[in-house]
């Protein structure tokens, strides 16, 4: 288990839910969004009418063109004359007029000729009655997209936003705002749109979908780097540390001989003075985890120091779990680059600094330091078993269920590999569509919790995968057993809160479920979450908002923060939509 997947117990959750920035989306509600500063552009003169009617049809009758005091004066006929009182006649045919100028612009904007179809939708703009607010949004739209096409992004926001505080549901015009404000790298204003469109669409459109996906990415990833900056180190529960080191079939750390002494630690069969790497084990050992790095440096310093490789490596992950990634690097360079190091040590040391590189959002060097781990380690478990898992979370399933195998042909009896293979089986089946195939990989579950009942890890699994099958019940008494196993486990805890979820939508029983898990470990980030996600659906976005901050503190990995900082962000948007425009919040039935 690399630390990309650090809660192990989490791997499909996502497979059959929403997506992750859409959670915080899910209450819809009809959205207004508007009030940006006006701006009108001089841009109406003779020529521009003239141009826009020499192709269009010409009525005769009276054009109002706006000048800079918001005056009017005659436009469209050298021999019209100004009247206080416009007739009804004359109404109708500057609407006319009007719709004929927005035809020809649309000819030009199809043709390409944007600055030629801008000039007349100023035309239709200027002659348009004022009480035709609905097509004078249009025509602001329009040449809001004219605007865009030629790469004047501040026109296009300015020309949406007078369309829409004509039209404040005009989800055309949110929609090209949004995009302008992206282009010009104002994400939160972009967000709030997005959202907005999102809402009115109900989720229909797939362009705004992709752009708030995007939006709230990118927004995330710099909360994140923002955040990890400027973080201190954040130690991991007891339970967290336990399940990580139990994901590794041949730790060169904790698989030392048996200790004849469980009082003194041991290594390499001999018993040692409580100092350095043997003070730092049995730190480990105890659970006593702010000990260890003072006690690996005091090993690292020594000059006659027997385990300083090792005491690299227990600091080096321990580092890692604690979110100091610089530092991490620096100890297991050290390890990795000295080929006089024991093999397993080495493989052991690239698998973690893989999994750094992963968390960093690059998978070249995370499948390179994989690859080497390999060609140094082929009989090695680990490498293949959190190779396969990277390769899950990368989608590739292929790729994945061959490491796994190559995993589970070399440690048969090693429990977590053989449940991800199953895992791996189904996932495959899916893919293949091969329902034979998939009721087989079910089956192997059954082996599997047959050959290892004291697996946690293959209850967890073979739960979520009875979730998708919606074989509700079954689930819940995989996680009751899960939960005997390992009662000390929170996330399963959570787990089956979101079961019930899915199950019969007992939103009150999820959260007792959650809330024990946060009795149990206040640092599990998992329960907070899934609690705030919860909390968004019902409508409550700044209690969300909270408990995502919590999470966020937690968290190990950048990618993890980045997650949550989306959902955060995409919870305020949506309460700053709503508080703003006074939205009432409908209810799921």
């Amino acid at each position: 288990m690399v630390i990309v997947m650090a809660a192990s117990s989490r791997t499909g959750v996502e497979s059959h839910s929403w997506s992750k920035w859409q959670i915080a989306l899910v209450v819809g509600a009809p959205v207004a969004i508007g009030l940006g500063y006006w701006y009108l552009k001089n841009s109406g003169s003779h020529s521009d009418k003239e141009k826009c009617q020499s192709g269009g049809k010409k009525k005769g009758s009276q054009v109002v063109q706006s000048t800079n005091n918001g005056s009017a004066r005659g436009a469209g006929d050298v021999n019209s004359k100004s009247h206080q009182n416009e007739t009804v006649d004359a109404r109708k045919g500057s609407f006319d007029q009007a719709q004929d100028y927005k035809k020809e612009g649309n000819k030009h904007f199809k043709d390409g000729k944007f600055s030629d179809a801008i000039k007349c939708y100023n035309a239709a703009i200027e002659a348009c009655p004022k009480d035709k607010v609905y097509d004078l949004s249009t025509f602001y739209q329009n040449r809001a997209a004219a605007y865009e096409q030629l790469g004047d992004y501040e026109s296009a926001k300015n020309d949406c936003t007078l369309a829409l505080q004509l039209n404040p549901v005009y989800v055309k015009a949110l929609h090209r705002r949004a995009k302008a404000y992206e282009l010009t790298k104002d994400l939160k204003s972009c967000l709030e749109d997005v959202t907005a469109a999102c809402l009115l669409d109900h989720f229909q459109n797939q362009a705004s979908i992709a752009m708030a996906d995007r939006v709230l990415r990118e927004l995330g990833q710099q909360h994140a780097k923002d955040a990890m900056a400027k973080r201190g180190p954040v130690i991991p529960s007891k339970h967290f540390v336990r399940t990580y080191f139990s994901s590794f079939n041949n730790d060169p750390i904790t698989s030392q001989p048996d200790e004849p002494n469980k009082n003194e630690p041991v290594v390499n069969g001999e018993t040692e003075p409580k100092r350095g790497f043997l003070l730092a084990k049995e730190a480990l050992l105890k659970q006593r985890y702010h000990e260890i790095i003072p006690a690996c440096t005091e090993e690292i310093n020594s000059e006659n120091s027997k385990y300083k490789m090792e005491a690299l490596l227990l600091r080096g992950t321990f580092y890692l779990l604690r979110g100091e990634h610089n530092l991490v690097y620096q100890d297991l360079e050290k390890i990795i680059e000295n080929e006089s190091v024991d093999v397993k040590i080495r493989v052991n040391a690239l698998i973690k600094r893989a999994s750094l590189h992963m968390q960093k959002d690059d998978p070249m060097k995370t499948i390179q330091d994989f690859d080497r781990a390999a060609e140094l380690g082929p009989h090695l478990s680990d490498v293949y078993h959190h190779r396969g898992q990277v390769y899950l979370l990368m989608d590739k399933v292929d790729e994945a269920l061959a490491d796994f195998r190559k995993a589970v042909d070399i440690s048969p009896d090693f429990p977590i590999a053989y449940v991800q293979k199953c895992y791996a089986d189904y996932r495959y089946a899916n893919t293949q569509r091969d329902s034979e195939a998939s009721k087989k990989a079910l089956e192997s579950f059954e082996i599997a919790i047959a050959k290892f009942p004291k697996c946690a890890e293959c209850f967890t699994l073979y739960a979520q995968v009875l979730i998708e099958q919606q074989e509700y019940q079954k689930s819940d008494d995989c996680y009751k057993k899960a939960i005997e196993v390992d009662p000390e486990n929170a996330t399963l805890h959570v787990h089956r809160g979101l079961l019930q979820l899915n199950w019969n939508g007992n939103v009150d029983k999820a959260i007792t479920y959650i809330k024990k898990a946060l009795e149990m470990d206040d640092k599990c980030e998992f329960a907070y979450e899934t609690l705030g996600t919860i909390e968004v659906q019902r409508g409550n976005f700044l209690a969300g908002v909270e408990l995502f901050d919590k999470a966020i503190q937690l968290v190990k990995t950048e990618l993890e923060m980045s997650h949550l900082f989306s959902l955060k962000d995409a919870a305020k948007a949506q309460a700053v939509v709503i508080e703003k425009y006074k939205i009432p919040i409908p209810t799921n039935d």
